[in-house]
């Protein structure tokens, strides 16, 4: 037999595949758009929520594997707990079973099979790409045309391995595999290791039983072991990162481990004792399917209530230690790239967390200009490079995601955040300023009369109010406390105007210390400033809310 012509018809059959199953995920994806953001949220309630967002993400993305490196990402940017990371790692093997359902529907009437639909299917995403102006239509014609290319793939590899039905050493290699179940998962493993997916190596082996080449018992193990292979892609990309993250990687590879240890002893079980016959019999693309998502689902609900104990076992493995975080390192990973949406929601709240810094930084300069603590101008100073810091990262990983494939919206959403990222940043600076204002005070022993601070304290009531309810805006999408801030400014703008001229007219009666007199009208005018900065970001949350 010329191994050579079923060997590379195969292979691009593979290639094929594996590209179909791209383009449909990227299309998916780009459909998916702000849900994907929602998905992501809520992470914050509990495992359950955990389960089905690993689940959902996966059938978007077609990869547990993608999936899971995204989780060590999270993990290692600090926004996921390996609490909820367990779920997401539980939900994201069920979720790549979806793969394995498309490719088995040829067996459940001929219009489904992949040699009727395909054509059709790219036929259609083509006349959709060329017709269709909006970048939604784009998106549907991505993900026919990726279904056509799925099936196109799947349909070369079954007529390749075809002759092999009558090829008794290649029939034996499968026998032998069901006869040794470690075998039979350590196959199942490897070829998934290599190709880094295991719904492509569920597709291979669909393509096999469609060949009438795989037994049942012999299926059964290589599942087992695909879902074992599947681990090196998140294990791969969590060296380098924190051990957090490395922790997320092994808890992935716990579980299926014991998920397999606790099925094949079953199986083995059942095919020794049982019914050794059924184990012999050839197994469906349909029932390959059936396996693979019950296997997944069965382990998830068994393992579910011990899921606290994997995530222990997996800490003791990787000697994982409580570390204080540096809150002014940027909490985004590049593993979060995979996902441009969920990577978008996560640089939201970066710098929804870089606002919540500035707005410390704020209640500090609210009290430093009077006080003059050296402690609080020192942490007022060490809270601004912070702020720095934050604001250099956030925007090297915006530059990031546009240069993904995105949506015009999303192009928009980075436009915006980085708007917001730059009036936060330049409020954090004018907060350092009244620190430094407070420096040369204390070093000078200067002091405002009372008149002053009382109109300084009304002056910074004000427009901290501005900012804070900016921020909160940003965070919670409120288009009233946007319109309260811009009602803020206004009154800020007024204030600012009168403060002024009661100054330089008590500085024109010698009411005043000249120097002092100096400060309080800078003080006034960087406050109007966080004031005119706290008005752009609630003009930004109102013109992205429209």
């Amino acid at each position: 037999m010329e191994y050579l012509n079923i060997i590379i018809p195969f292979a691009g059959g593979l290639g094929m595949f594996i590209y179909g199953m791209q383009i449909m995920a990227q299309g998916l994806e780009n459909a998916a758009g702000n849900r994907m953001k929602s998905l992501l949220e809520a992470l914050t309630k509990n495992k359950l929520m955990g389960v089905l967002l690993g689940a959902c993400v996966t059938a978007i993305i077609q990869s547990s594997s993608a999936t899971t490196v995204m989780v060590v990402g999270f993990v290692n940017a600090g926004i996921m707990n390996l609490t909820q990371a367990m779920g997401v790692i539980m939900g994201a093997n069920i979720g790549t079973t979806i793969t394995g359902w498309l490719v088995s529907a040829g067996e459940w009437a001929d219009f489904l099979k992949p040699s009727t639909l395909a054509p059709i299917a790219i036929m259609l995403g083509v006349i959709i790409m060329l017709t269709g102006k909006r970048r939604s239509s784009k998106d549907v014609a991505s993900i026919i045309v990726g279904f056509g290319l799925l099936f196109v793939g799947i349909s070369t590899m079954s007529d390749a391995v075809a002759p092999l039905e009558t090829n008794e050493a290649f029939i034996n290699l499968f026998v032998t595999l069901g006869g040794n179940p470690l075998l039979g998962i350590l196959v199942g493993a490897g070829v998934t290791a290599i190709i880094q997916s295991s719904s492509a190596s569920v597709g291979i082996l669909q393509s096999l039983a469609a060949a009438g080449l795989v037994p049942f018992n012999a299926a059964i193990y290589i599942i087992m072991g695909q879902n074992i292979g599947t681990c090196v892609t998140a294990m791969l990309s969590s060296m380098g990162a924190k051990k957090n993250a490395k922790t997320a990687a092994l808890m992935h590879l716990l579980f299926n481990i014991i998920g397999t240890i606790i099925f094949s002893a079953a199986s083995i079980a059942f095919f020794t004792i049982v019914n050794p016959a059924w184990g012999h019999g050839d197994i469906t693309q349909t029932q390959i399917s059936t396996v693979h998502t019950a296997f997944n689902i069965a382990t998830t609900v068994l393992l579910f209530p011990a899921s606290g104990l994997i995530i222990k076992l997996a800490k003791k493995i990787s000697r994982v230690d409580k570390v204080k975080a540096d809150d002014s390192v940027v909490s985004l990973d590049d593993r979060m790239l995979e996902t441009p949406s969920i990577a978008l929601q996560a640089t939201m709240s970066e710098v929804g967390r870089m606002g919540a810094l500035v707005k410390e930084t704020l209640d500090i300069a609210r009290r430093v200009l009077f006080t003059k603590s050296q402690e609080d101008i020192q942490l007022l100073k060490d809270d601004e490079e912070k702020v720095d810091k934050l604001c250099s990262g956030i925007t090297e990983y915006a530059i990031k995601i546009t240069r993904l494939q995105i949506s015009d919206q999303e192009h928009e959403n980075v436009a915006h955040l980085l708007q917001v990222l730059s009036a936060v940043e330049r409020i954090s600076d004018y907060c350092e300023n009244i620190a430094e204002a407070a420096e040369i005070m204390a070093d000078k022993k200067l002091e405002f009369t009372e008149t002053g601070v009382a109109e300084l304290e009304e002056m910074i009531e004000l427009c901290a109010d501005s900012y804070v309810y900016a921020i909160e805006a940003f965070m919670e999408k409120d288009k009233d406390k946007a319109l309260k801030v811009i009602e803020n400014e206004t009154k800020a703008d007024d204030l600012e105007a009168v403060l002024r001229a009661k100054h330089i007219k008590r500085l024109a009666n010698n009411q005043c210390n000249a120097e002092t007199g100096v400060i309080f009208l800078d003080t006034v005018l960087w406050l109007e400033r966080i004031s005119d900065h706290s008005r752009n970001i609630a003009e930004e949350v109102l013109e992205h809310m429209n």
